[in-house]
């Protein structure tokens, strides 16, 4: 496998097998709102550019000017990242998302959130502690270790990033064994470890990785998708195809569409349409829901 495909592989698997279907990412929503400022909606009539650009300064002002009155207003705090974020104003969130995570210090999602966004701006080794206080709190936190992960391999060390949801495995592990445990998700930490194994060039344990995610929970379709978008990268496409008609039979309706979107892609048989349906959650953004919703 070259490097580009191999680049091609890793981006597709994290991306799209795994984090669309995790409960919070930013990252992406960056990427979704700019494509949609781009794109439009197919039901609005065509926006002036700069029109919806005056409009959203506006707004963003009309923001601040509550907040230099009321600080703490979180509305207020929560629609000026909304704004800033549609303009594509990404530093400008930084400020007041910090203001979110000292007004909500048990709120682990905007901590996450903060650490996306450093990320994106490019303040690694902020993001990384901001993860990394987060797992110490909640070592299974499936939002900080997709982020962490996600740094780790940036950086070149897929082995730290290995290690770091190994160990997360072990404590799901125990805290599955000591009883009740809502909310826990270790079928989305060994996806996470098998993309890491992807992004090592280990792709036989990815794939034993996902066959035990696979076995562990049967109902689940990602570890199936996963698995069946690694086959298509190596030229196996019978046994890809079977995969992605059993991950479409299996997924939710919303999201049946855009697999049989990537199962095209690795088909020259079947028609490609690369941009998902309207008002569906794009599988190619990670969960792309519109504005980031406070919890």
């Amino acid at each position: 496998m070259t490097v580009k495909r191999n680049r091609w592989l890793v981006g597709t698997v994290l991306i799209l097998a795994l984090a669309a279907f995790l409960s919070l990412s930013f990252l992406p929503f960056l990427s979704g709102t700019a494509n949609r400022r781009a794109t439009g909606n197919n039901d609005a009539p065509a926006t002036d550019p700069n029109a919806m650009q005056a409009e959203l300064e506006a707004q963003a002002r009309g923001y601040e000017l509550v907040l230099e009155r009321e600080p703490d207003n979180q509305t207020a705090l929560r629609g000026l990242i909304d704004t800033q974020v549609q303009l594509g104003n990404v530093e400008a969130v930084v400020a007041p998302l910090e203001k979110l995570v000292t007004l909500n210090p048990t709120v682990t999602e905007y901590q996450v959130l903060l650490a996306q966004t450093k990320q994106q701006t490019g303040d690694l080794e902020g993001a990384a502690q901001i993860y990394r206080t987060v797992l110490d709190q909640q070592p299974t936190d499936t939002n900080a270790l997709q982020g962490l992960t996600a740094l780790l391999v940036q950086q070149g060390r897929p082995q730290a990033a290995a290690g770091l949801l190994q160990d997360a495995l072990k404590t799901a592990d125990r805290i599955q064994n000591e009883g009740a445990a809502p909310g826990l998700d270790p079928t989305s930490i060994k996806l996470l470890l098998a993309q890491v194994y992807l992004a090592d060039n280990r792709p036989d344990q990815a794939l034993a990785q996902y066959d035990e995610a696979i076995a562990a929970t049967p109902e689940d379709f990602r570890p199936v998708l996963a698995k069946a978008l690694v086959l298509q990268e190596q030229g196996d496409r019978d046994a890809a195809k079977a995969l992605f008609d059993q991950a479409a039979a299996m997924a939710p309706d919303q999201f049946k569409d855009q697999i049989q979107q990537m199962a095209s892609q690795g088909d020259p048989s079947l028609p490609l349409d690369p941009v998902p349906p309207e008002g569906d959650a794009p599988l190619d953004i990670t969960p792309d829901t519109g504005t980031p919703a406070a919890p």
